[in-house]
């Protein structure tokens, strides 16, 4: 195809330098698309905040442009931005019939379903939009349903893997098509857009086929209740657990909300066969034999409010570990939640249960869904582009994958290592990287999106490390004195009953701050204010070398 003057960009709003809430943007002329809309879950740090989307300036500045949001996949980090991007943008979103039933969910959730269009594709789909035409192949992955994206621009053609991995023997027959790969490779690739989140890794994925047979070995071995925990969106596992409380003549009890919606949408659109009669109620799996029961639930990551955390802490209401049950992690902790992940493991070991966890081929309950070096290599051998830009990985995940398609022929300069919101721009064939876009983290807390700003995190911050505490102070707003003596109340920072004495200097030291200034001064609240702050800041750091929030309240009268 040759080129008619617009000019072909590619860049990330999310995704790329990190793991998590996928946002990936391709441009040509006036024709925006949109890849993925996820989320990521914040780390300790980021306190009271419930979810980290993508910042979208870019795509509300261009709002006419877009024409459509097309989704890979139905993992939170693909999807847990759909219904805040709708809230802004309302434009169609093309995914498959199961990733369509997962976001469906969380529409609803949001009460956006009834205004949304929803258009569902498969790996045989063709899309036209102007002069842009878009097809899609399968790929295998830890979830059902999940397609490689190709778009066909008069510049050439851009293909976008989707999360992948190479399994010849998976659990659904989800198989990955490589001819389709091949020939789309033949035809001729100009950019490939792939995942790094494995690069590191050498060799190749083990086939999910051995989770299949330890699970059931352990099944077996067990010699009482069985509670197993793993990604709610991990069907190909889900299925596995479900044979393996068959062949030990097992009930099935589902504890999380997204568990029973994810098995319930998955058990309505054909994505997994459970047995007649093999879900059992909690309240009616209490009344069972241990050894008859199998409880398949969330909280593989440590997450404090699912079922495994309230379980390993005996806060669940409707079900309990006892000595010698059987706990299995059928999932790895995601980087940064470990030290979660160990706690409740050592509950667990408290509670006197028998804990199965890791990963690998001795034992272990879960291989991962993206693909290793080989597979990796295996891509960008059927793909053969000309640049190559790895996203979804950490720097130095996307710095051994630029090694590994460097090793496999792509040439050394055609490689972009990116990060949020740097463009490449391609026209007439040459590709460049030269300019950026707005991008970055916004913040999820409460129904609030995008209110939370670094000030009121480092307030956060700083509360949740050193307290607080409030200065009431009563003046006269004729005499411009303060009527009594200042009022402080401690948060977090001393405990008043023990610290009488330093609270006593506390209020002198503010009598004296407010007396010391000049009469005029003394009816500007920000004056006295700042005074207060400013005389007990290097006090309180000098006598307890904390340094709490000072918030004083003038009231006058």
């Amino acid at each position: 195809m040759e080129s008619n003057g617009k000019k072909l960009s590619i860049f990330s709003l999310g995704g790329i330098n990190e793991i998590g809430k996928n946002m990936y943007v391709i441009q040509y002329g006036d024709d925006i698309f949109v890849i993925d809309a996820g989320g990521k879950f914040p780390d300790e740090s980021l306190l009271g905040i419930d979810l980290i989307i993508p910042d979208i300036t870019y795509l509300e500045e261009n709002r006419e442009k877009i024409r459509g949001l097309i989704i890979t996949h139905g993992h939170e980090d693909h999807i847990g931005g759909v219904p805040y991007l709708l809230k802004k943008i309302n434009i169609p979103i093309y995914a498959t019939r199961f990733t369509l039933g997962l976001i469906e969910l969380k529409l609803s959730e949001h009460r956006l379903l009834a205004d949304s269009e929803l258009v569902s594709i498969d790996s045989e789909s063709s899309l036209t939009f102007g002069e842009i035409g878009v097809s899609f192949f399968k790929v295998n992955h830890s979830i059902p349903d999940c397609l490689g994206i190709v778009f066909h621009t008069p510049e050439g053609n851009i293909v976008h893997t989707g999360d992948f991995k190479f399994d010849l023997t998976p659990v659904h027959q989800e198989h990955s098509d490589i001819h389709k790969m091949a020939e789309i490779g033949r035809y001729g690739v100009l950019a490939l857009l792939s995942e790094s989140t494995n690069a590191e890794r050498k060799g190749s994925t083990p086939t999910e086929q051995i989770v299949g047979e330890n699970m059931e070995e352990a099944f077996i071995k067990a010699p009482r209740k069985i509670i197993i925990s793993t990604f709610a969106s991990n069907v190909s596992r889900v299925q596995q657990v479900i044979a393996a409380a068959n062949k030990t003549s097992r009930r099935l009890v589902l504890l999380g909300r997204s568990m029973v919606n994810v098995v319930n949408v998955a058990i309505e659109r054909g994505y997994l066969t459970v047995p007649e009669g093999m879900i059992a109620d909690p309240k009616e799996a209490m009344h069972l034999a241990p050894e008859k029961v199998c409880i398949l639930c969330t909280g593989s990551q440590g997450e404090p409010m699912a079922a495994l955390s309230r379980l390993s802490t005996g806060n669940f209401r409707d079900a309990e570990i006892h000595p010698d049950d059987t706990v299995i992690l059928a999932a790895s902790p995601i980087p940064g939640n470990e030290r979660d992940v160990s706690k409740i493991i050592d509950n667990l070991f408290q509670l006197g249960a028998r804990v199965i966890y890791g990963s690998g081929s001795s034992n272990g309950m879960h291989v991962s869904g993206h693909g290793y070096q080989e597979e990796l290599k295996l891509m960008l051998t059927l793909m053969r582009p000309k640049y190559f830009i790895p996203i979804h990985g950490e720097y130095r995940m996307l710095h051994h994958h630029r090694l590994l398609a460097e090793s496999v022929g792509v040439e050394k300069g055609n490689t972009f290592i990116v990060k949020n919101g740097d463009v490449v721009d391609i026209e007439h064939g040459e590709a460049r990287q030269t300019r950026r876009v707005p991008s970055g983290d916004t913040y999820v807390d409460g129904v609030g999106v995008g209110d939370i700003g670094s000030i009121v995190l480092r307030d956060r911050k700083q509360l949740s490390e050193d307290g607080m505490i409030v200065i009431v102070l009563t003046m006269s707003k004729s005499e411009r004195k303060m009527i009594s003596r200042p009022d402080t109340i401690s948060r977090g920072f001393i405990y008043a009953r023990e610290s009488e004495d330093l609270l006593r200097e506390i209020n002198r030291r503010v009598e004296k701050a407010v007396n010391d200034l000049p009469e005029q001064d003394r009816s500007q609240w920000n004056v006295i204010k700042q005074s207060i702050k400013k005389s007990l800041g290097q006090f309180l750091f000098e006598k307890t070398k904390r340094k709490p929030m000072i918030l004083p309240i003038v009231i006058e009268i």
